[in-house]
């Protein structure tokens, strides 16, 4: 009997002593949590109005506008450094050159974007290649004129770079992108369009 109450008279000192080492430990844990570690985001998906200046007839300019949207997708495969991109832009003009004739001019490409080292800059510029597919569809290229004959599907090439700024973690505003877009529909001569593309829109980061 006289055990027990000395064990319980010694657990009665050491408790409160105990209590008052811990609670500094705690307290100090809770007002310095650990940082997360931040991961580069590996994807992004852009979003943009888009406008183009083209040309069809051959040996000159003959050129109009286009106005329509874009969409990219890029996945870093060096983050920071190189992205695979997959890209889609539609335009459209209702008057081609004054001729009354419309036309919808599409582009599929894909390929490598490269992003410069730009230190801790919250701009980001970058140069990109994609090759794929152009689609032409309007009153433009129908008939039977050897100029609709690869309407559905001709060879396009997408050249150029851009600026972003990053405005968020998660989001940034494409501030310009401007591209050469050629394509390699049949006109009876030469057989090939110089496109200029600018762009701007939102970029969302995963």
């Amino acid at each position: 009997m006289r055990a027990t109450i000395k064990i319980t008279f010694a657990l009665s000192l050491l408790l409160p002593i105990a209590a008052v080492s811990i609670r500094p430990a705690l307290s100090q844990n809770s007002a310095h949590p650990a940082a997360p570690t931040e991961r580069p985001p590996h994807a992004e998906l852009a979003l943009d109005y888009s406008y183009l200046h083209g040309n069809t007839p051959p040996g000159g300019c003959g050129c109009f506008n286009l106005n329509g949207g874009s969409a990219s997708f890029a996945w870093a495969i060096k983050p920071g450094t190189w992205n695979l991109v997959g890209d889609v832009v539609s335009g459209h003009a209702g008057n081609v050159s004054s001729s009354g004739n419309s036309l919808t001019l599409s582009a599929f490409t894909g390929g490598v974007r490269y992003l410069p080292p730009f230190g801790h800059s919250s701009l980001h510029p970058f140069g990109q290649v994609l090759l794929g597919v152009a689609h032409s569809s309007g009153t433009l290229v129908q008939g039977s004129s050897s100029a609709t004959t690869n309407a559905g599907a001709a060879f396009a090439a997408n050249l150029g770079g851009g600026l972003d700024l990053r405005a968020t973690p998660r989001f940034s505003v494409r501030l310009v992108e401007a591209d050469y877009l050629l394509t390699t529909f049949d006109n009876g001569s030469n057989n090939h369009q110089n496109n200029l593309r600018i762009s701007a829109g939102v970029v969302i980061h995963f």
